[in-house]
């Protein structure tokens, strides 16, 4: 008998509820995915595209500037319940990193970074695109000012530009979990990064178990602080809760009470039978359900 589908969209912990509206469109447009007969994993794709193309999330289009005020690197993962896996890391001047993930699925390779993702994407076909926001470079301005002499930064400092010169820290990361009707399960996300941060810097986002996972069970994405994320192996480990029949809401809340209250964290899944998101931060979200 099929079962309900069920798609959950989220645009990052820390980010405010008043961009909520995009994750309302992502998940429709994911539903929109089903009902044209594409799957888990197209559903998926399709509310993450939505939130790179939209600009106030901090991944594709919106993404946050490194510290040298110039590059841009982004993250983004996909997986489903019928083996497909594919990530790309620190990969730059693409539109919508998740489609080079997709793509990265059909190859040799589950993980490409840095200069090789980029080629790979414009290799096969993703125009080049790599044009900040004013949002972007304004909190960018507003970094670089509260930053101030941070010896840290100086002392391992890997920009090609020098530290003098670079003109509310983002950790944001968009991602969605989709059912589809015929029982599979599909996850896909996407981050501009985290800033501060030095070139290269790679968080959870593209890190299978950590970011994100999708088994039989059910699909979790997580977002927040990456390096804290990883050292939990956040999002398999919630799984693995789900798995063993954990309600989902429950096993959501006892994944985010494993990190202090000062780390910002949050994560979204859909089981057999349920769905539920979950942050210690305000989370814009969204939920779509409809009966087989």
């Amino acid at each position: 008998m099929p079962a309900p589908t069920a798609i959950v969209v989220h645009g990052g912990a820390g980010n405010t509820r008043d961009n909520e509206d995009g994750c309302v469109l992502a998940a429709g447009l994911a539903l929109a995915a089903l009902q044209r007969g594409g799957d888990a994993l197209d559903a998926a794709i399709a509310a993450v595209v939505s939130m790179e193309d939209d600009g106030r999330f901090n991944a594709g289009t919106g993404s946050v500037l490194c510290l040298d005020g110039q590059t841009i690197e982004m993250d983004a993962s996909v997986m489903d319940t019928h083996g497909r896996l594919g990530c790309v890391a620190c990969i730059t001047q693409v539109r919508n990193p998740v489609l080079v993930a997709r793509a990265v699925a059909d190859g040799p390779h589950w993980l490409l970074a840095g200069d090789g993702a980029t080629r790979f994407a414009h290799n096969s076909g993703h125009a080049p695109f790599c044009q900040p926001t004013g949002q972007a470079r304004q909190a960018h301005a507003r970094l670089v000012a509260q930053l101030g002499d941070k010896p840290q930064f100086a002392r391992l400092w890997n920009y090609e530009r020098a530290l003098e010169d670079s003109g509310a820290r983002a950790c944001d990361t968009v991602g969605a979990v989709v059912r589809g009707a015929d029982g599979h399960f599909a996850v896909a996300s996407s981050t501009g990064g985290s800033a501060p941060s030095l070139l290269g810097r790679v968080g959870d986002t593209p890190i299978i178990g950590s970011g994100f996972y999708a088994g039989t069970g059910g699909a979790v994405a997580a977002t927040g602080i990456g390096e804290q994320i990883v050292r939990h192996l956040l999002a398999y480990t919630v799984y693995q809760w789900i798995a063993a029949g954990t309600p989902l809401e429950l096993a959501l809340q006892r994944g985010v009470d494993l990190f202090d209250p000062a780390v910002a964290v949050g994560l979204i899944a859909v089981g057999k039978t349920g769905h539920a998101a979950v942050s210690n931060r305000p989370m814009p979200r969204a939920v779509v359900c409809q009966a087989a």
